[in-house]
C-alpha cells in the first residue's frame, strides 16, 4: 500500500469510528407508535362512526365543527367499555364542551355517562369544572389547556373503575370510580350533581361529543379497545 492509499484507509476508519461513537452516544430513536388495534372514529372525511342530528355538526377543514349556537350531541355507533381514546380539540372564546364516555342513555346522559369536561379557561386555576375534570367529581392536577384557536391533544384510558386523562402530552387525572360510593357524594366530601354514585355508572356504552351552545371542534379521534 503506498503512501496516499495508506492516509486515505486511515481518514476512513477514523471517520467510521467517529460516527459509531456519535451514534452510540445518541439515544436510539423511539419506535412509532403501533396502529394495531385502533379504530378511527374521525379521520377527516366523514362521519360515518357516529349518530348525529342532521345539520348540527359538520366537517370543517378536516374537523367535526359545531358552529352554531345550539345544543347537540355527536354520539358514537358503537359501544365501549375498556379503552384508550385519542383525540384532538379546538375551543374558541367562550367553549363548553364535555367528552362523555360509557354512556348507557342517551336520554338522559349528564346523569347515565360519564364528563371529561372540554371549556375555554387557560390560565385559571384548576377545579372540578376544569378542561380534563371528570365533571363536577375531579379536579385536574393543572389546567393545560391552550388559548383559544390552539389544538389541544387529550388521551382519556378507562379501564374497569379506573380512569386517567393526559392532556397535551402530561397525566392530570388519575381516578378510581369505586372511590365514588354515595350520590351526589365525592370522596373528599364536596357534593356533586350525580343522582348515581359512579360507582354504580354503566361500565359500558357510548362515546359522545357535547357541544353546550358554542362552538368547538374535533378531530383525529380514535380508540383501542382494551376488553
Amino acid at each position: 500500500m503506498n503512501g496516499a492509499m495508506a492516509w486515505l484507509a486511515g481518514v476512513a476508519c477514523l471517520a467510521s469510528a467517529a460516527f459509531a461513537g456519535e451514534a452510540a452516544s445518541k439515544p436510539a430513536a423511539a419506535a412509532k407508535p403501533s396502529e394495531k388495534g385502533w379504530k378511527v372514529l374521525f379521520d377527516g372525511q366523514n362521519m360515518d362512526a357516529w349518530n348525529i342530528q342532521p345539520g348540527s355538526w359538520e366537517i370543517k377543514d378536516g374537523a367535526m365543527a359545531k358552529t352554531e349556537k345550539d345544543k347537540a350531541y355527536a354520539w358514537s355507533k358503537e359501544e365501549y367499555g375498556d379503552f384508550v381514546l385519542d383525540l384532538e380539540f379546538k375551543n374558541s372564546p367562550k367553549t363548553n364542551s364535555g367528552v362523555f364516555i360509557r354512556t348507557g342513555n342517551l336520554k338522559d346522559p349528564v346523569q347515565r355517562g360519564i364528563e371529561i369536561q372540554v371549556l375555554d379557561s387557560p390560565g385559571s386555576e384548576a377545579d372540578k369544572h376544569s378542561t380534563g375534570s371528570i365533571y363536577d367529581c375531579l379536579a385536574p392536577k393543572k389546567n393545560l389547556v391552550k388559548a383559544p384557536g390552539e389544538w389541544n391533544h387529550m388521551i382519556i384510558t378507562a379501564k374497569g373503575p379506573k380512569m386517567q386523562v393526559e392532556l397535551n402530552g402530561e397525566p392530570i387525572i388519575d381516578a378510581d370510580l369505586d372511590q365514588w360510593k354515595d350520590a351526589g357524594m365525592n370522596p373528599d366530601g364536596s357534593k356533586n350533581k350525580f343522582k348515581t354514585a359512579l360507582k354504580d355508572m354503566p361500565r359500558k356504552g357510548f362515546i359522545g361529543l357535547q357541544a353546550h351552545g358554542t362552538p368547538i371542534e374535533y378531530r383525529n379521534i380514535k380508540i383501542k379497545a382494551l376488553d
